[in-house]
């Protein structure tokens, strides 16, 4: 990538300019891991983004809803084992190392459940939740768009990803979101729903 990178002098410019960006505002974001109720409370919200949170959200709506909601949560959970099988081949070829790892002044606030940083898979999966539930039950979003962008944020303030990992996890997500009607369709005809 960076040999082509170099082939052409102004988007070696540009992408310079954008790491720097990128590593200047995590640097900033981070610095408010070191309020103690801060780092505390996004400790919390980004282990409610390892999937409890989803899981337990699909749990209510299978109750709440129950055979009605079978078509949308066996779609949503199609598309976010699609958004698993993108972030993990997207982290074995990226390799981008983890804003701690590299930047001395980066306070780590959480374990890591993997190594690289390039996508951030909780914003990926918060996104896409967040798009293809909120499609089918919209008054849910009260508590989904929130909970959304504290996993997002989480993520910097604990010293795990860059704003672009979160930027470019969110977009993922929202584009896989977007596949999610015409799979219920296909869905719906296997099934015979």
């Amino acid at each position: 990538m960076f040999v082509a990178i170099n082939r052409y002098p102004a988007l070696a410019v540009y992408t310079n300019q954008l790491l720097t960006w990128d590593t200047k505002l995590c640097i900033h974001i981070n610095r408010y891991s070191t309020n103690q109720l801060i780092a505390q409370f996004f400790k919390v919200v980004s282990r409610l983004g390892d999937g409890w949170f989803w899981y337990t959200l699909l749990l209510c709506i299978a109750f709440s809803y129950g055979q009605s909601a079978l078509l949308p949560l066996l779609t949503t959970t199609l598309v976010s084992l699609s958004g698993l099988i993108i972030y993990k081949l997207l982290k074995i070829k990226t390799v981008r190392p983890r804003p701690y790892q590299v930047h001395q002044v980066i306070i780590l606030g959480e374990r890591p459940l993997d190594v690289f940083s390039f996508p951030s898979g909780h914003t990926l999966q918060a996104v896409l939740f967040t798009a293809t539930l909120g499609s089918y039950y919209p008054s849910l979003l009260w508590i989904m768009l929130p909970f959304m962008l504290l996993v997002a944020i989480s993520r910097m303030v604990l010293g795990l990803h860059y704003p672009t990992d979160v930027l470019i996890g969110a977009m993922i997500g929202y584009v896989l979101s977007l596949n999610a009607p015409m799979l219920q369709e296909m869905l719906a005809h296997l099934l015979m729903v």
